[in-house]
């Protein structure tokens, strides 16, 4: 095309052709360059595009990890502001052992709800009424003895209300209801208590025009024992007065008991005592001994 148009045209012509020509090859050059420009530029972009994905999905996950890490402190110190104050060991339980009806209302006092420590297990005490009516009624079923409980209660209270859960416990509440019926209560066990208060009210007097001192804690065991014996049992005790030497050996021994299985919470080496029959061990031993012949005499009598 180039050589046919300089035969037509001619060597005047030539010359503007040649200048045509070489705009056209100017403007192929800028635009190829432009071309190249682009492609630089869009790789360019790509690599910017996929370097700043990187660094946002980075600063995401670091963010989500953060946010992770952040939200497992918080809720941890949560948790911990919602423990309840510890108020001592179960050392200062055994140092307060005389003493320890006023040693845990001390504690109930000034804390309402608090912790004692131990190295096996941790106890939770409150007086708050509102948890009280929460464990022994709204929420009752979720708070049973358990098994540690039964363990350390057994030997004295056998399979009794006071130690099992579930349908044995529901079992022994059904018998033992009978005996605090209306009816029951109207006829019978409303006599026996106004009756033992009397005997109580007038030991107390005596020992007060006497002044003498006297084991409030004590008469007051009695009084009950001699109560419930005789609703439970039609049996006559009067472990208050003395005067069934049987009755009072047994309320004795009652009472020992009863102390040295409490103390059983605060000695963790009492399951060795009981197996070397030594100690507290060999001396609750004896008395559980004496309570189960007058129980069984008992029971055998009645069956007679």
């Amino acid at each position: 095309i180039f050589l046919t148009e300089i035969n037509e045209l001619g060597t005047e012509a030539l010359s503007v052709t040649i200048v045509n020509i070489n705009k056209c090859l100017q403007e192929f050059d800028r635009r190829r360059q432009n071309l190249v420009l682009l492609g630089a530029a869009k790789e360019a972009f790509s690599m910017d595009f996929s370097n700043s994905f990187t660094f946002t999905a980075l600063l995401l996950l670091i963010s989500l990890i953060s946010f992770k890490f952040l939200s497992a402190k918080l809720r941890q110190k949560q948790r911990k502001n919602k423990y309840h104050p510890v108020a001592g060991t179960f050392v200062n339980q055994l140092l307060n052992f005389k003493r320890l009806h006023h040693y845990m209302t001390d504690l109930a006092a000034k804390y309402r709800t608090y912790r004692l420590l131990s190295p096996f297990r941790n106890e939770i005490y409150s007086s708050d009424p509102a948890n009280v009516e929460y464990i022994l009624k709204t929420n009752f079923n979720n708070y049973g003895k358990g098994e540690y409980n039964h363990s350390i209660l057994r030997d004295l209270f056998g399979e009794g209300i006071f130690t099992v859960d579930g349908d044995k416990w529901r079992q022994q509440r059904k018998v033992s209801s009978y005996e605090f019926s209306t009816k029951v209560l109207r006829d019978f066990s409303s006599v026996v208590f106004r009756k033992n208060v009397a005997r109580l009210a007038n030991i107390v007097s005596e020992a007060a025009n006497s002044n003498e001192t006297m084991d409030m804690q004590d008469l007051f065991l009695k009084s009950t024992l001699d109560s419930i014996f005789k609703v439970a049992f039609g049996v006559e005790l009067d472990s208050m007065c003395g005067s069934n030497e049987e009755g009072k050996e047994f309320a004795a021994a009652f009472d020992d008991s009863s102390a040295l299985t409490l103390y059983r919470y605060v000695d963790p080496f009492w399951k060795i005592k009981r197996y070397l029959n030594i100690g507290s061990e060999a001396a609750l031993k004896r008395n559980i001994k004496v309570v189960d012949n007058f129980v069984y005499k008992l029971i055998h009598n009645k069956i007679e």
